[in-house]
């Protein structure tokens, strides 16, 4: 992964997104968890529901793919033991946000309906994997900014 720069998440200007919840495992999958986003359209009148399916070997193969497990190992280097674990726990859900939020991303510029809906974690797979290797800078700035992560000289992975 490259350096902390902080940067804001592209989102399509027609809609607002917000996460609601998450990540939780999903009832009944013991290793899928979701994380549940409200999507309010402006042409919309109300918005809705959306939640976003993931396995966790997905999100395994993804953190490998971004180097995610050794970004955080130098971002929260300087840390004592305990404070490192605690943010290596949330880093980690975090992670999972923010490629939720990518695959939330995908199926926003494929037209999404007016209803609530599940995004199941077979959909979207090669598409994610793109999409989070092109949005690298984009997770890890969220993940600096929800741990106040100072921006610093955090090499490229």
């Amino acid at each position: 992964m490259p350096a902390m720069a902080l940067e804001h998440a592209p989102e399509p200007s027609q809609f607002r997104v917000t996460l609601f919840v998450g990540p939780q495992t999903v009832k009944g999958s013991p290793f899928t968890c979701a994380c549940v986003f409200n999507v309010k359209k402006r042409s919309w009148k109300g918005g809705i529901q959306v939640a976003v399916d993931i396995t966790q070997s997905q999100i395994d193969r993804l953190n490998t793919a971004v180097g995610f497990s050794r970004w955080v190992a130098l971002a929260l280097g300087d840390m004592t033991e305990e404070d490192r674990a605690f943010h290596e726990k949330r880093a980690h859900e975090l992670f999972i946000q923010a490629v939720c939020w990518c695959k939330l991303d995908l199926a926003l510029q494929a037209g999404i309906t007016q209803e609530s809906q599940c995004l199941a974690e077979d959909r979207w797979v090669a598409e994610l994997r793109d999409s989070v290797l092109k949005r690298t800078n984009f997770i890890t700035s969220y993940i600096a900014t929800e741990l106040d992560l100072v921006p610093g000289d955090t090499t490229a992975l």
